[in-house]
């Protein structure tokens, strides 16, 4: 089965245990993805955010035999626990399969695609979207080893996640250089 996991955050430059088994192609789906979700180390973190524009995301080929197994990969890496129902977006492709996203896959020989599926998430509210001031707010705050891992987190997602807030977070706080 020919599973591809679609990327736009750490999963990029730090697998981990996800067994990707290709380069990260530049070439994947465009889907709206913002920096929108705070993390355990305080950096806002990329997520699927319906109200962004969309961009290219990445996508690599995993070595797992089926969607379950790619799954249950994808939420260990993540750190997503087996009881939550969301977390892990799941498209299997058939001739059938409608939209966009079926489409992409299909042009790549694709049997199904997964993805990283956490909503945004502010201020510990699961599904609150920062507004651009609280993001760069939020950030401002930082100190530290938090306020370096956020900088970090921001410079080391690949150029082509270029979204508003990235844009004016980088301007605005200077991590732009």
């Amino acid at each position: 089965m020919k599973i591809a996991c679609l990327g736009w955050g750490s999963l990029i430059w730090k697998s981990g245990e996800l067994p990707v088994e290709s380069d990260w192609y530049q070439d994947g789906p465009l889907l709206p993805v913002e920096f929108s979700r705070t993390s355990d180390g305080g950096e806002l973190s990329t997520a699927i955010c319906i109200n962004a524009p969309a961009v290219p995301v990445l996508w690599a080929r995993l070595a797992a035999r089926d969607l379950d197994e790619a799954a249950v990969l994808l939420r260990k890496r993540e750190g997503i626990p087996a009881k939550r129902v969301d977390g892990v977006g799941i498209l299997s492709v058939t001739p059938q399969t409608p939209g966009v996203l079926a489409d992409w896959a299909r042009e790549r020989d694709l049997d199904a695609v997964i993805w990283t599926a956490l909503p945004p998430k502010f201020g510990h509210v699961e599904g609150l979207i920062p507004t651009l001031s609280q993001a760069v707010n939020h950030l401002q705050q930082l100190k530290g080893e938090e306020a370096a891992h956020a900088r970090a987190y921001i410079m080391q997602v690949p150029a082509q996640i270029d979204t508003p807030y990235r844009r004016a977070i980088t301007a605005q706080l200077g991590w732009d250089r």
